[in-house]
């Protein structure tokens, strides 16, 4: 039987005794300690499945817009008499209401995560803090009517794009009412949330597209107004941006040439 020779390579060990060379920055790392690139690290693909487990907004995440805070605000202060300056926000992201500061006789008026809402309420009853709170509208009862339920039945679009119908939880009206409805704070709040929509609607930036510039939108306006385009290859390319666009064109669009933009000229004109 040959004996073993301690100096030959063994092809089926763990690890290859390979000295550490050293190069311009320091030991070269051996080869068996080299990490390859997982799949997850490569693959676009990989990554957005992976994203579709990621955690999705919820109410939990539904800020209030201004104007609609705004206007439930002025609500509560007029017809329970409550100081402005009194009043207490303690739900913002990373806050902890059970350790924010309640100073006597404050108010809180907030929007709180719904998941959690029949435990809140309970804390700020034990612990006699007044409050008005955001709900749900149709789960304003669930969990047993702890506080007065305020079912205003408004549609509010959050500052999330979340539609929400909501009503109000409050300790302020008299103990005895369990529920009630509240017709004026209704067309506040209405009124207040469509204002909020259109103010966010007058900000969106619109950029003026070139005539040169064809999308499927406007090729579907053409037909909605009776209007005949044509738009052949030869006159065309595809493309997904401009250069004053630089965040990309939804859906792509045709870039055309002059004469074709000619055509596109006459056919706004006919649609318009």
């Amino acid at each position: 039987m040959p004996t073993e020779n301690p100096d030959q390579l063994d092809l089926f060990a763990d690890t290859v005794p390979v000295s550490a060379p050293i190069g311009p920055t320091g030991p070269i790392r051996p080869i068996n300690e080299h990490v390859q690139p997982t799949f997850a690290e490569v693959s676009e693909e990989y990554k957005a499945f992976e994203a579709k487990f990621k955690p999705k907004k919820t109410t939990d995440d539904c800020y209030t817009p201004e104007l609609v805070y705004n206007a439930v605000r002025d609500y509560v202060c007029s017809r329970y008499s409550v100081d402005p300056a009194s009043i207490v926000r303690p739900f913002w992201p990373g806050g902890d209401y059970e350790r924010a500061d309640y100073p006597a006789g404050c108010c809180v008026l907030d929007n709180p995560p719904f998941s959690i809402l029949s435990k809140i309420v309970r804390y700020y009853l034990d612990r006699s803090i007044r409050f008005w709170l955001f709900a749900p509208a149709l789960t304003t009862f669930t969990g047993g009517v702890q506080a007065t339920a305020v079912c205003a039945g408004t549609t509010i679009t959050y500052a999330n794009g979340a539609v929400v119908n909501t009503s109000f939880l409050t300790n302020l009206e008299d103990p005895e009412i369990v529920a009630m409805s509240a017709p004026e704070l209704h067309d506040l709040v209405e009124a207040a949330s469509a204002e909020a929509r259109r103010e966010q609607v007058r900000h969106v930036p619109k950029l003026a597209m070139p005539i040169e510039l064809v999308t499927a939108a406007r090729m579907n306006y053409y037909s909605i107004h009776g209007t005949d385009y044509v738009v052949r290859r030869s006159d065309s390319i595809f493309v997904r941006k401009l250069d004053n666009y630089p965040s990309g064109i939804f859906g792509g669009g045709l870039l055309v040439n002059r004469r074709a933009a000619a055509e596109r000229a006459a056919a706004e004109r006919a649609a318009a």
